[in-house]
């Protein structure tokens, strides 16, 4: 075959070792983008998993704190777990602390973000304003402001309900029965989580498409039914992942729990998941039944983790 004289020449073919060499570049290029956070992450997360689950398969009493190394024990510790009555009701209360919590949290962000998106804009400013030093307060802050309203002698819940001639409240021990002690957890744990759902839900309240919406105004849809038809299928994911995060973070309330504690509640009544492991590896200083108990957690947790995941993707496919 004849090359012709005016045709341009052409380029050498790349070696085979060259082509193979950029192919497997080309390949490697994002693992070793990645390679640094996987390892910040196996460092962080992984390493102190493996070591908690170790923990949890040893014996460690009174001999291994003056340093005698740990007996490893099996599956004892979460037998000893499993069996104890008081793990079931801490577990069925947190269940239930948390699935109520989750709850009011949700809809009442709901209700926060449709009104900060109708109200005008000095309102909205205001309404954003405060949400915002909501969230800012640390939790400790927060639950301690909570529970002097609610204080037995000074509280402003008391002297209130007083002045307005309701009888029983005058010196009214809300911290020492237990279902009162969860109507004031729940109000400081709900109060807390609404600024976060508020402001997620307003923005995607945003990007509602307006034509939608008007098209459904037109064919005779009231408020409740646009709402309902239009408003909630596009939000339908923000809420699926606020849902799962909000379980995610109740499930495992501590900090508020334990304040009130302190500040009056009965500990053993008012006892949830994360605050009844820590009184048992810190308090009882029983470590190796505390370790069994957080893995027990964080197995509840990733299997609902799953679970939900997998709901989520059925639905988008």
């Amino acid at each position: 075959m004849t090359t012709h004289p005016l045709s341009p020449p052409r380029a050498p073919k790349a070696p085979v070792a060259g082509r193979r060499r950029r192919q497997l570049g080309t390949v490697l290029l994002p693992y070793g983008l990645i390679a640094p956070a996987s390892l910040v992450l196996i460092l962080i997360l992984v390493y102190p998993l493996i070591k908690l689950v170790t923990f949890s398969l040893q014996k460690f009493g009174l001999r291994q704190q003056f340093g005698a190394p740990p007996e490893f024990v099996g599956l004892q510790n979460y037998t000893r777990v499993l069996t104890d009555q008081q793990f079931w009701i801490v577990l069925a209360r947190t269940v239930v602390f948390c699935a109520e919590t989750v709850v009011l949290t949700m809809a009442i962000g709901m209700v926060v973000a449709l009104i900060t998106q109708r109200v005008g804009r000095a309102l909205r400013l205001a309404i954003i304003t405060s949400l915002l030093l909501a969230w800012a307060m640390p939790p400790v802050s927060s639950t301690i402001v909570w529970q002097w309203m609610f204080d037995t002698q000074y509280g402003l819940v008391n002297w209130l309900l007083t002045t307005l001639g309701i009888s029983g409240y005058d010196a009214h021990s809300w911290l020492s029965n237990p279902l009162s002690f969860f109507f004031v957890a729940t109000l400081v744990v709900v109060w807390m989580g609404i600024p976060f759902v508020a402001f997620t839900l307003y923005a995607g309240l945003t990007q509602v498409p307006q034509d939608l919406i008007e098209a459904a105004q037109l064919d005779g849809a009231n408020g409740v039914q646009r709402f309902r038809h239009v408003v909630v299928p596009v939000l339908k994911p923000i809420l699926l992942i606020l849902t799962a995060l909000s379980v995610l973070w109740n499930f495992r309330i501590f900090t508020q729990i334990y304040v009130l504690q302190k500040a009056g509640g009965v500990n053993r009544d008012t006892n949830v998941l994360g605050l009844y492991t820590y009184r048992i590896a810190i308090g009882e200083s029983r470590f190796d039944v505390g370790a069994a108990l957080a893995v027990i957690m964080v197995v509840i947790l990733l299997l609902f983790s799953v679970f939900y995941l997998r709901q989520m993707t059925k639905e988008e496919l």
